[in-house]
């Protein structure tokens, strides 16, 4: 009784199954919340890709010191996941010494991360070998103990889950009520409604803290070019309320980079960038205007509008032509405030992810100081 130390290597094992289909329609990834994810990867014959088994486990040993953490996830459902072949999959071999519930809240912590990513070659890639991780040490309580610690773990899952189950009905709600008014309002082009903002930031009022660049998911990121030596002065000016798109279409994951400036603050960007906003507020909400520019609709119709050979753009004109369903301004903040509700919780949710993958390393703490207890209690004892 009490802690017991272990290398990895000898409490699990690699498995491969093949998964045989070669067009499997479900293939996964890792995300970096560490969870499954639908693959937007997926080559031409995925007969070699490789089968996670329900309690097997999936990672990807690549790039582990360029992202300063392992990507690994638990199939946690009654199903086969598959992956790609450039994913190890592994198993725990015996569930009498460790729980794979447990391992995994061990490999989901920072620390463990942290540790992965000082363990790494100093290969390009900056990988970690599969060998080298089989030789890292933990330790483990007795199973009693690691099972207190998982229900406590499945508790919180399981409340998070329950918080998303009712954000995805929250947003089908708001697609139900977008699709409606599709079919029951006339279509407008935003061409009158909206025009373009030119203004440069030739005085030097913003500096490259507000710099940003526009990425796929919609938002506003920080810049990732090099600012040395660069002149800010011919960067356009993004006001509260402005839009900001990148024209180019091609190579971009079908996906067109645009985002809605919805805070207070002013934004610069690049001048390859195309910035616009709304001229007549009276009649079209910006809010109501993002919304159907964020929908993934948009992104294919984008891409199927998108013209050129080397480069596919998507121009102002473009933007001008589309069409969206323009009715009174109070239906349009109603929907508004549905999607503000769903984004509202939409963060709060990822937070609570966040929590719970910070308070691991509390458990994992408290999982050995109880094993340490139970240790001298024992000893005392005998």
């Amino acid at each position: 009784m009490g802690l017991s130390k272990y290398l990895i290597g000898q409490l699990v094992e690699p498995i491969s199954i093949k998964c045989g289909i070669p067009q499997c329609e479900y293939v996964s990834g890792v995300n970096i919340f560490k969870q499954f994810m639908p693959s937007r990867n997926v080559g031409s014959d995925t007969s070699n890709y490789l089968i996670v088994p329900p309690g097997g486990f999936a990672f990807n040993l690549m790039h582990v010191g360029r992202d300063g953490k392992i990507p690994v996830a638990m199939n946690e459902t009654n199903s086969d996941v598959v992956v790609s072949s450039a994913y190890f999959v592994f198993r725990v071999i015996d569930e009498n010494v460790i729980l794979k519930e447990y391992l995994y809240i061990q490999m989901i912590s920072p620390e463990f991360d942290r540790y992965a990513t000082f363990c790494t070659d100093s290969s390009v890639r900056d990988g970690l070998d599969w060998s080298r991780f089989c030789e890292f040490e933990i330790n483990l309580p007795p199973l009693l103990v690691q099972q207190k610690y998982v229900d406590v773990y499945n508790a919180m899952l399981a409340n998070q889950r329950a918080y998303e189950s009712g954000l995805e009905d929250l947003k089908l709600t708001c697609d139900a009520y977008i699709e409606r008014l599709r079919h029951e309002v006339p279509l407008k082009s935003i061409r009158k409604y909206i025009g373009l903002c030119e203004g440069k930031n030739t005085n030097l009022l913003y500096e490259i803290n507000s710099l940003k660049g526009v990425s796929i998911e919609k938002r506003f990121i920080e810049t990732k070019a090099d600012m040395e030596n660069v002149s800010l002065k011919p960067y356009t000016i993004i006001e509260p309320d402005a839009f900001a798109y990148v024209s180019v279409t091609s190579r971009n994951g079908d996906k067109i980079s645009l985002a809605h400036n919805n805070t207070k603050n002013t934004f610069i960007c690049s001048s390859s960038y195309i910035v616009f906003r709304v001229i007549n507020k009276e009649k079209l909400l910006p809010s109501y205007l993002r919304i159907f520019l964020g929908r993934v609709e948009f992104d294919r119709y984008t891409r199927f509008h998108s013209w050129g050979s080397a480069r596919e753009t998507f121009d102002w004109d473009d933007m001008c032509e589309v069409k969206i369903p323009i009715p009174d301004i109070n239906i349009q903040q109603s929907i508004v405030n549905i999607y503000n509700t769903y984004i509202t919780r939409q963060e709060i949710n990822e937070k609570l992810k966040a929590q719970i993958k910070d308070i691991c390393p509390i458990l994992i703490k408290g999982s050995l100081e109880e094993g340490k207890a139970l240790s001298a209690i024992y000893d005392k004892v005998n």
